[in-house]
């Protein structure tokens, strides 16, 4: 049984690698004002961003989808790793060694499945870069580069490989590096044979395919000769750690200057992205052996924000294939809020051919944006048809027009239904237009009120974790005024406890009115309570998380601990101010009930109750009344 990791080591991993410099690896990160960071969450699509990262507290809270926590369940949520899994690769980039308590010292068997087929794809990827750069047999694989305008640096650079033409080169250097037959097969790595496991690719020049956070995960290998029977292009099978639908190639390379240009190039093949590369088009990305879909436009959003100038440009062959790619791209235009635009050299050639023909400043030049998508689109839709005809106009019209309709911006649906109506030679624009327009009403009202809305950002109404459908009532607004003070208080117990304590630990549960807010409270006590000054605030915090009883509590925990506090800053004593109001304000709120309490037991009892149970419930409610004005007259100085 796999051994437990020593808690020192994982608190080692969490206080040694920054969590923005993890999600910024996934994601574009923008100051979000206190210190925080925000970008568009991994997690479920939303066009503006509430996903918030604070990297003094080590957390990242989601304020749409309510995904929270610190810098391993960042990982584990968007690796789809385990608890150990996430800590092994985290360890493994701050060059930790890690301590097993139970089953020895870090043994390899104790290793996740999703790290081993990780290790393994990575000494592939070392051992078939050097086939490629030492092996006499590779000579085949080094002349097709070159014959491309690709030298030993370039291949170098994008860590192309070459996998040697025997049987089970690669599965017997594996297996002599400890993997198991298993682990082989399911890497894709290695295929059943008769006599067992043999290589899945041989002969072929590789070229490893990384996720957006730097690791191998699968190869896309090409053909080098006659007598392989198999496709030009073998990529690797969908495996636990390979999705091709989810993987972009070069995405590890292009990630940053894609964030930093608020710009993507999707080229069509592996050579077309390294001579866009090479050519000083660092934006070049391209799909892996499928057609650009709806997982690659989640990817390429996250790091282009959706803002307005975000520009994604599409480079397809001229021939028909490359046509027929571009109007599939156009199906999934409305999904970015990004420009779209197309780029198809005069003579139909990729941008690996015009660099060879031309140069670097050809492939510079044809990437810069000139034909918006949903043109290129139309015209090809209205090429099919013979418009010198009234039927073939009416004909025309029919297939582009509910296309039009589906651009969700009615001034540009407008725009566009004006210049179908130009490419078609109808005269009569506004006929164009209002058919358009009715296409769109009517795809409306076919959608009734039409999808579900997107769960509140910041700032909005937000009404806690879903609950079962049999128990649902009316949602608690926690944004209610009545609650804010008790958000804001349990918002300064975990990330200023020193403005709060020590009178927060003196506050019951009871003080907080909002269930959800009770069940924090009695989390902070649970945890030992708020801690003044204290010296590491993030493992303040994983211990309040490891105090909450479920999953909603935890939640709220990384909400609060990451919404911004109404702070004053820059003015002396104001945030002590602020504190002490929060705190008096919680407190007279709970006085103040417990007055209306008494009272009504008064009145319950009448004259003729008891005189002594009389007497004593006069005398708490002149206690509290007396509390309450020393409140009211001395703030926090009175707690």
């Amino acid at each position: 049984m796999a051994g437990r990791i020593n808690d020192e080591d994982v608190k080692a991993v969490r206080d040694a690698v920054p969590i923005d410099a993890v999600v910024s690896e996934y994601l574009q990160l923008r100051n979000a004002g206190g210190g925080n960071l925000k970008g568009l969450c991994p997690f479920h699509d939303e066009k503006s961003p509430s996903f918030q990262v604070s990297p003094s507290k080590g957390f990242f809270h989601c304020f749409g989808c309510q995904e929270g926590g610190d810098t391993i369940t960042f990982v584990m949520k968007i690796d789809h790793l385990t608890f150990s899994e996430a800590v092994e690769r985290l360890a493994g980039q701050a060059g930790i060694t890690l301590r097993y308590e139970e089953g020895g010292y870090n043994p390899s068997h104790q290793r996740g499945e999703r790290i081993r087929l990780v290790e393994a794809h990575k000494i592939a990827a070392d051992w078939y870069a050097e086939q490629l750069a030492t092996s006499p047999e590779a000579d085949a694989g080094r002349q097709f580069l070159a014959e491309r305008g690709f030298d030993q640096a370039a291949a170098q650079h994008f860590s192309v490989g070459y996998s040697p033409q025997g049987w089970d080169h690669l599965t017997r250097f594996l297996r002599g590096k400890g993997f198991t037959d298993k682990e082989l097969v399911l890497s894709g790595l290695s295929q059943e044979g008769r006599r067992g496991p043999i290589d899945r690719f041989r002969g072929r020049l590789m070229w490893p395919i990384r996720d957006i956070g730097g690791d191998v995960v699968g190869f896309g290998a090409r053909k080098l000769y006659e007598a392989d029977n198999g496709p030009k292009y073998l990529n690797t099978p969908d495996t636990a750690i390979y999705k091709k639908s989810q993987v972009l190639y070069g995405i590890d390379l292009a990630k940053k200057d894609i964030a930093k240009a608020s710009r993507a190039v999707v080229v069509e093949g592996y050579t077309d992205v390294m001579a866009c590369h090479l050519a000083g088009v660092t934006t070049a990305i391209a799909t892996c052996g499928t057609a650009f879909g709806g997982d690659h436009i989640k990817i390429l959003r996250r790091l282009l924000m959706d803002n307005g100038s975000a520009r994604v440009i599409f480079t397809f062959d001229g021939d028909a294939a490359g046509q027929k790619a571009a109007l599939r791209a156009f199906e999934d235009d409305q999904k970015f809020a990004a420009e779209t635009y197309i780029a198809i050299a005069p003579d139909g050639m990729d941008p690996c051919d015009l660099r060879l023909a031309k140069g670097d400043e050809a492939v510079a030049d044809l990437v810069e944006p000139r034909t918006p998508l949903f043109e290129f689109a139309l015209r090809q839709i209205v090429a099919r048809y013979d418009l010198d005809t009234p039927a073939g106009r009416a004909a025309a019209l029919d297939e582009a027009a509910p296309i039009v309709a589906r651009i969700k911006n009615s001034g540009a649906q407008h725009e566009v239904a004006v210049q179908l109506a130009g490419m078609l030679g109808i005269l009569d624009t506004q006929f164009v237009v209002k058919r358009v327009a009715q296409l769109a009403r009517w795809a409306r009202d076919r959608g009734g009120k039409g999808p579900a809305p997107e769960r509140q950002h910041q700032g909005q109404q937000y009404a806690g974790p879903p609950r079962p459908a049999a128990s649902r009532g009316p949602a608690l607004n926690l944004r209610n005024p009545v609650f804010a003070t008790e958000r804001e208080l349990l918002k300064l117990a975990l990330q200023r406890p020193e403005l709060v304590s020590p009178a927060f630990d003196a506050y019951g549960v009871d003080e907080f009115t909002a269930p959800p807010y009770a069940a924090v409270r009695q989390a902070i006590h649970d945890a030992g309570g708020a801690e003044p000054g204290v010296a590491d605030p993030q493992d303040y915090l994983v211990r309040v998380r490891e105090a909450a009883p479920d999953d909603a509590v935890r939640a709220m925990v990384t909400e609060l601990a990451v919404e911004a506090i109404m702070l004053h800053k820059g003015v002396k004593g104001a945030d002590e101010v602020y504190a002490g109001a929060q705190l008096v304000t919680v407190r007279r709120r709970a006085v103040e009930r417990r007055i209306r309490d008494i009272t009504g037991r008064l009145t319950r009892l009448g004259t003729h109750g008891d005189p002594a149970e009389l007497a004593a419930v006069q005398n708490e409610l002149w206690v509290l009344q007396q509390y309450d004005q020393t409140l009211r007259e001395h703030g926090a100085a009175a707690l």
